[in-house]
């Protein structure tokens, strides 16, 4: 069948009428700095700085201050508002094109590009700016580029005149360690972290190299993040004023919003995997583990736990449970008149540490199996799991003939106990695993035993633990620290 000339024109027309349809269409789609986009970072003919609002509540703010403020210096000036999900109450802003609403969670209506807050900065730098801030004096974000550019620091901030404005600090990540520890700053003001409310300005590229440029809260997880890195701040003495109308000036506002804030540190410090933080004066708090939540790693294999292939050792959450449940263990083991000793790397630990190995995830004792009928919770063991008034776990190892003691029936972080017994003069036991330090070994390492230091308290240990040592792992273990099983994940080598 052929077409007429009148049929073939029409299908033409609804052909390309389809077309603008769907350009129409994506382009509704697109962020708006895709659709008008404004000066190219680095321009010398536009404003070479945009301003980020991430740290704001929904439920009570100043945004829309904020923002006239900068615009009342620059009406040009570029604006991005972050969020993760649309505010609401809804934001009064400015409906001009260098005003934009970013909102950082995925939707299934929005393509990838629109969550990602790079996609709406076109400039070279970035300031951070806090609800409760404004603009007020001209050219005060050029000096603080000059600065920048100047160089010695890769981030430049002001306080803000608020109630908590920001004060320097030394800060030191130790991702190893899961530790972060905060301090006076010896040079300030140079700094490695703040603490309070300042405006932060920082190349954007520099902010969107971060792993997590935007988390909250930022002021936290930006300088985590930066002082890794080692990056200084340099800290102004010329504040930005503070909102004529400050946000949260209710008592019921500032409670809400100061604990959705701990909510959010908290869960911020765990994703980027710390789990205690230590500030000046020895305050410590922990983000890890506890009686009531299981450990922080899973089923050990091969020895060799998960985190020792991120590169990190035994979490402090974990180690400080392990402490408490030797110390605990001792003590009812020496009430009830059972002979015990410190065993393999936790003999390996006191005798180099005077504490758990770092990187070690349970805690040995031996003992004398004919005084386990002195102990009540190991003649319970014997017949089943014991839930002491503690809440410490005791039961028999499914692995074989020993008892192991938990910190908790949520938290499966343990204490072994080894039972021995002396045959011809040489202590044995009836279940032996494959760990190189699995062996027999002669009764008088133990006549006497000696006390040693471990994990916070007094322990006893076999005499002339040294050779003891040598003895299960080798000459020189003390001096000469390894992993577990350096066949699958080598100290040295790192695998």
């Amino acid at each position: 069948m052929r077409l007429t000339r009148c049929q073939a024109a029409l299908a033409a027309a609804i052909t390309l009428n389809l077309l603008v349809l769907f350009y129409v269409s994506w382009l509704q789609q697109q962020p708006r700095n895709f659709r008008a986009r404004g000066p190219r970072r680095g321009s010398a003919t536009g404003p070479r700085v945009t301003i980020l609002v991430r740290e704001f509540e929904a439920f009570d703010n100043a945004v829309p201050e904020l923002v006239d403020s900068f615009l009342q210096q620059d009406p040009g000036q570029p604006v991005v508002v972050a969020a993760d999900t649309l505010p609401y109450p809804p934001l009064a802003l400015p409906r001009i094109p260098n005003v934009r609403l970013a909102l950082l969670q995925p939707a299934l209506d929005r393509p990838a590009a629109a969550s990602r807050p790079e996609t709406y900065v076109a400039t070279e730098f970035v300031a951070l700016v806090p609800d409760g801030a404004r603009a007020d004096a001209p050219g005060q974000l050029e000096r603080m580029v000059e600065m920048l550019r100047a160089g010695g620091a890769r981030l430049v901030a002001a306080p803000v005149a608020s109630a908590n404005p920001a004060r320097c600090l030394a800060l030191n990540v130790s991702l190893r360690e899961w530790t972060a520890r905060y301090g006076p700053a010896p040079a300030a003001p140079r700094c490695d972290a703040l603490d309070g409310d300042a405006v932060v300005l920082l190349r954007a590229r520099d902010l969107f190299n971060l792993s997590a440029p935007l988390a909250r809260p930022v002021s936290t997880g930006l300088f985590l993040q930066t002082a890794l890195r080692g990056w200084p701040v340099q800290l102004l003495d010329v504040p930005f004023p503070a909102a004529r109308q400050p946000p949260l000036a209710t008592a019921h506002a500032r409670w809400k919003a100061e604990r959705e804030a701990r909510a959010r540190r908290a869960a911020l410090l765990r994703a980027l995997g710390i789990r205690l933080v230590r500030w000046e004066g020895g305050r410590l708090e922990w983000f890890g583990c506890s009686k009531e939540t299981p450990r922080c790693f899973g089923t050990v294999v091969g020895d060799t736990p998960a985190y020792l292939y991120e590169e990190r050792w035994t979490p402090p959450c974990c180690l400080r449970a392990l402490r408490e449940t030797a110390r605990y263990v001792v003590g009812v083991l020496e009430a009830a008149g059972v002979r015990y000793w410190l065993e393999g790397g936790s003999l390996l630990g006191a005798a180099r540490h005077g504490d758990i190995i770092p990187w070690d995830y349970d805690v040995d004792l031996g003992i004398y199996l004919e005084d386990v009928g002195n102990c009540e919770q190991l003649r319970g063991a014997e017949a089943g799991s014991v839930v002491d008034e503690r809440g410490f776990v005791w039961e028999k190892a499914v692995e074989g003939d020993f008892f192991r003691v938990q910190y908790s029936e949520s938290n499966h972080l343990h204490v072994d106990l080894w039972p021995f017994y002396p045959r011809n003069g040489v202590m044995t036991k009836d279940t032996w695993l494959d760990h190189r330090q699995d062996v027999e070994f002669p009764e008088h390492f133990l006549q006497p035993l000696v006390p040693l230091p471990f994990a916070g308290f007094v322990a006893q240990a076999p005499n002339n633990y040294r050779r003891f040592l040598e003895l299960k792992f080798g000459p020189g273990v003390i001096e000469n620290p390894e992993y577990p099983n350096p066949a699958l994940l080598s100290l040295a080598g790192g695998g």
